[in-house]
């Protein structure tokens, strides 16, 4: 038997699932074919996020690691010993910078997750002096606190003496990815695949190369980052004393790229959405970048066997959150899947409408100072409204997202491939397929991230001849079955909700 040992670091949770390669021979009636891999043992641990002040969001990248290491551990154990593995995998949480020390190895201040806006005014002040042009030009992404390079900078700021520190090579910066390549290779190797790195907002979507003319925009030197390398191939070694012997590091993508290499969204056309903590639609458009006149995100799609899939991306900053905040934070739930059945309790969401802008508001509105607002409430609203404009949210920003890919020219969906928790909620899902009029389709198998990082892996190790090779999947399937103009009126509706919520922003208020 042949293992791949995947790592999915979330920004709820850190997992590690084993996967089996099967070889041709396990070809059986149920539809696997040479190269299919099967998950065959699981761990999880949840991960606490921080919130130091309004609009920031940390995690402690110690504990990522403690995390990883007891996950890692604890599913080499159930799948009968390291011996059976022939390589690891990495997908992580995008854009969460990390900041630590070359010589210990620890952690200088907590990660910035991505979701923080504490750089809004940076972003803020660097289009004003005309910056976005040439940033979205070289890299596809605008100017917004969302990606690393800002957060990069506030962290050296942050710690005193590391500025000096990282001009000589004793502090290193990295994503989540780059952090746990240096901690399982024993801090031999300090790397960033390039999907990871095509997040920053310091590579060029062309050459997959940093450019030095954007870290002198953001003020990051280039001696702290990590080297690029290809999402496919070996990448260094675990060192040994971690699980018994060391295994290859042969493949690593962001958490969406890496969903995008699960579903098989390998085509120009192709496109999945991950309903998370966020929500991000991912449209594989080819072998050459796209540029969006919509505000949509140029970004990597991956890079293997000497080639490069670019896609088109549209981010939802708080899906899957939203329903976290019902539960934890106002206790209108005690459980997330008592949602679907407290939405169906209404015959419609009587005009409430909630704008999830808990940390500003992502493509393609991109609103850094928006908030969270409920508008449309009445003497007759009551909790279930309050659940039922949350789900329904998530189906108004995938319209969005739809919407501004079709006027950046791609063709209109057959299918929406979706994963992630979410997509447990049949309501929801069917929503989704009501509001943007396209087939919603879940897989059996809902740990995408984690697949397309086993088959990265799978691929850069040989065991697999390309990316191509996926199981027949039994699936559930939604179709649209709303009325043209029930969906317009309640389009409508949203829009203005936005509008309300764009309005309610500190600086506009």
């Amino acid at each position: 038997m042949s293992l791949i040992l995947a790592i999915d670091q979330g920004t709820t949770s850190t997992r590690a699932i084993a996967f089996e390669v099967a070889p041709q021979a396990a070809r059986s009636a149920v539809g696997e074919e040479k190269g299919d891999l099967r998950p065959v043992a699981v761990s999880q641990i949840e991960l606490a996020q921080h919130f130091p002040k309004s609009g920031w969001v940390e995690h402690d990248a110690g504990e990522i690691w403690t995390a990883t290491l007891q996950t890692c551990r604890e599913v080499v154990r159930k799948a009968g010993g390291v011996t059976r593995f022939n390589a690891i995998g990495i997908t992580n949480q995008r854009e969460t910078a990390v900041i630590w020390d070359a010589a210990t190895g620890e952690p200088l201040h907590r990660a910035i997750v991505w979701q923080d806006r504490r750089t809004a005014d940076v972003t803020a002040r660097l289009t004003a002096q005309g910056n976005e042009p040439r940033v979205q030009t070289a890299t596809g992404l605008i100017l917004d606190p969302y990606f690393s390079a800002t957060k990069f900078a506030w962290l050296l700021d942050a710690v005193p003496g590391s500025r000096e520190r990282a001009a000589k090579g004793e502090v290193k910066l990295g994503t989540i990815d780059a952090w746990l390549i240096w901690k399982l290779t024993g801090g031999r190797v300090h790397a960033t695949d390039a999907t990871n790195a095509s997040r920053t907002s310091l590579m060029d979507l062309r050459t997959i190369k940093w450019r030095d003319d954007l870290c002198d925009v953001f003020d990051v030197p280039r001696e702290a980052l990590p080297d690029i390398v290809p999402c496919a191939g070996v990448i260094g070694e675990s060192d040994p004393a971690l699980f018994g012997q060391p295994l290859p590091i042969a493949g690593s993508a962001g958490d969406q790229q890496a969903a995008l290499v699960g579903h098989g969204a390998l085509k120009a056309g192709d496109a999945k959405i991950t309903y998370g903590t966020g929500a991000f639609l991912v449209a594989n458009v080819g072998a050459e970048p796209v540029a969006s006149t919509r505000r949509l995100l140029g970004t990597l799609g991956y890079q293997a066997d000497g080639q490069s899939a670019y896609a088109l991306e549209g981010s939802i900053f708080s899906a899957g959150s939203a329903i976290q905040w019902l539960r934890d934070g106002v206790g209108l739930i005690s459980e997330s899947r008592q949602s679907e059945a407290m939405a169906q309790t209404l015959k419609d969401n009587g005009g409430v409408y909630m704008v999830p802008g808990f940390t500003g508001l992502g493509a393609p509105w991109w609103e850094p100072e928006a908030r969270g607002t409920i508008v449309g409430l009445t003497r007759d609203s009551g909790p279930a409204h309050f659940v039922r404009a949350a789900l329904e949210a998530l189906a108004y920003q995938t319209r969005d997202l739809l919407d501004a890919l079709a006027a950046d020219g791609a063709p209109p969906l057959k299918t929406l491939k979706v994963d992630g928790g979410v997509t447990a909620n049949s309501f929801a899902m069917q929503f989704v397929a009501d509001i943007c009029e396209v087939e919603v389709e879940r897989p059996a198998f809902q740990e995408m991230t984690a697949l397309g990082a086993a088959r990265l892996a799978a691929l850069g190790v040989g065991l697999l001849p390309d990316l191509e090779a996926r199981p027949a999947e039994a699936h559930a399937c939604w179709k649209p079955r709303m009325k043209a103009d029930e969906r317009e009126r309640l389009l409508s509706g949203w829009r203005r909700a936005v509008k309300a919520a764009i309005i309610a922003a500190p600086d506009r208020a």
